[in-house]
């Protein structure tokens, strides 16, 4: 049987909020974790309107409105903008694993004069998997494993996070997000390290990072129900390079801030 909007267990408004506050830039979604009602069936549309920083490591700011749409089945299939497209393997109701389809959105040269010469990333798709612990109602730990960003196709990122959701009164929800990302050599190397051929074009000096953390993020954010299946949904996330990712030639800011304000309808 399907669950009624007015009836969202607290799980699933803590899923719409994650959904959107956890973006790391305005540049592209996450996908850094998948976060599913358990056991329900429906979906939500909304509108968000994003800002980040116009790549990772940038310290210029990118605005933009990013609509959205997700939708999950009882049987465990799911697909939308914040998940990606992919199966919930998972019979107990505190787990959750499966395999999912995501995207890599690269990065555009054009994005920056600092990127002049790097040349750009080509959005790639990512065949994954994912697992979930869902410990009660509020608490979650989260993982996901992300292979076919980059260049050939080689990069690889590994996601851990964990999330918590408490009720401030009947329609208010608070939220709190941590997350880590690893990443393999090839990742790096196309994201933060430089070829000879693009120091020839760019003037930077040649540089080839090794595997490591690339990222550790905060995130906090607050959903307000407006009424049965509307919520307004607002949230900030802190972002922290580390490793070569924060030692590049490309990064001029370590640390960076996004925010997101959205609109969320569910049915």
């Amino acid at each position: 049987m399907r669950s009624t909007p007015a009836a969202l267990s607290p799980r699933l408004l803590f899923a719409l909020l994650l959904s959107q506050s956890l973006l790391p830039s305005a540049q592209a979604q996450a996908f850094d974790a998948v976060r599913l009602a358990p056991g329900q069936e429906g979906g939500r549309i909304g509108l968000a309107a994003i800002s980040g920083t116009q790549y990772r490591g940038s310290d210029e700011r990118r605005n933009l409105v990013f609509p959205g749409i997700d939708y999950q089945w009882r049987n465990g299939w799911f697909a939308g903008v914040a998940n990606g497209v992919g199966y919930n393997a998972a019979q107990q109701p505190g787990l959750q694993y499966g395999a999912r389809l995501t995207v890599d959105m690269g990065r555009d040269e054009g994005r920056s004069a600092v990127l002049r010469g790097m040349g750009s990333i080509d959005p790639q798709p990512e065949l994954g998997v994912f697992f979930n612990r869902l410990l009660g109602p509020r608490l979650a730990l989260t993982s996901s494993l992300r292979p076919g960003a980059g260049r050939q196709r080689q990069g690889l990122v590994f996601d851990l996070g964990t999330s918590y959701g408490v009720p401030l009164d009947a329609q208010t929800r608070f939220s709190l997000g941590l997350g880590a990302h690893w990443v393999n050599a090839d990742y790096m190397q196309d994201f933060f390290g430089v070829t000879p051929a693009q120091s020839a074009a760019s003037g930077y000096a040649v540089s080839t990072p090794g595997a490591g953390w690339r990222n550790l993020n905060v995130s906090l954010g607050l959903s307000h129900r407006l009424d049965a299946r509307t919520f307004l949904i607002g949230g900030l996330s802190r972002s922290a390079l580390q490793g070569a990712a924060r030692d590049s030639v490309l990064t001029r800011e370590s640390l960076s801030t996004s925010a997101v304000l959205a609109l969320s309808y569910t049915f």
